[in-house]
């Protein structure tokens, strides 16, 4: 499941083939940009900003003349295929009708297969569709101030839709806000103004992705990362805590500010955390 770490991560790898090369061939397979062609242009910047990936297109870093957006939502991954002597990329991992883009240069040829979102702005629009993130964890504005500010402006909040709602602080998905709602010993239903030490857990946010930023697979518990090691709650309904022994509940909280939003599921341990509202 795509979180922060992992859109870090697909930022860094494309920037290493991508940044600072030409572009040999594009193909986009999404009927608004197909006619798109951006063969000839330079790749002047990768970034990532929570789960959003920004890639700028001609001109200077400052001046891009486009730029490709994409979210990767729950099953996109961007793919990269090194180019073989002789001009050749190695075949494709995935199903070819899950392409959305094709960039190539000389070196590899970058395949965004299953993307949530895949668009071409201008520079002003790519500002404006990522302008109402909150502080990126693994960015250079993190600013823990700033995500507790925003946290604390709905005191009501359920913390784990606080968490989960990119306006506060970028980065967090599901895994990352159920084991957080564990480490912080609260229920995710608690009140954002009920968490017993709000900074900490936002800081235990930020180390956590950190720790997790150049890992192939996530750990939240400093354990292997691999079947139900790797995680503190979240997956695990059924099993023991493993910090008391008692058995991992799951259920669903939706967001009652959004109703049109699906449900996520939640996990917790009844006795390291907070009782569960009654709603839960």
């Amino acid at each position: 499941m795509p979180e922060g770490d992992t859109v870090w991560r697909q930022a860094r790898d494309l920037r290493a083939v991508l940044e600072g090369q030409t572009l040999t061939a594009t193909d986009f397979r999404v009927p608004a940009y197909a006619t798109l062609n951006f063969s000839g242009q330079p790749v002047t910047s990768v970034q990532s900003r929570g789960k959003h990936l920004l890639m700028m297109v001609g001109g200077s870093a400052n001046g891009a003349r486009a730029v490709i957006h994409s979210h990767l939502s729950m099953e996109g991954h961007w793919d990269i295929y090194p180019v073989a002597p002789g001009g050749r990329a190695g075949r494709w991992r995935r199903p070819a009708f899950t392409a959305r883009v094709v960039l190539q240069t000389e070196l590899a040829t970058a395949v965004g297969f299953s993307l949530g979102t895949l668009e071409v702005l201008t520079p002003t629009e790519a500002a404006a569709a990522v302008g109402h993130l909150g502080p990126d964890l693994l960015g250079p504005d993190w600013d823990a101030q700033e995500a507790l500010r925003r946290l604390l402006a709905n005191p009501d909040q359920a913390i784990g839709l606080a968490l989960l709602d990119q306006r506060n602080l970028a980065g967090i998905g599901n895994i990352y806000r159920n084991d957080l709602c564990f480490l912080g010993g609260v229920h995710p239903a608690v009140a954002v103004a009920e968490v017993p030490d709000l900074p900490r857990m936002v800081a235990l946010a930020k180390r956590l992705l950190e720790a997790n930023k150049d890992r192939s697979l996530r750990s939240t518990t400093g354990g292997p990362a691999r079947g139900d090691a790797a995680a503190w709650v979240y997956g695990l309904a059924g099993k023991p805590c493993k910090r008391c022994g008692s058995l991992i509940r799951h259920a669903t909280l939706a967001d009652p500010a959004n109703p049109a939003r699906a449900a996520r599921d939640i996990y917790w341990c009844p006795r390291c955390q907070a009782p569960a509202v009654s709603s839960v």
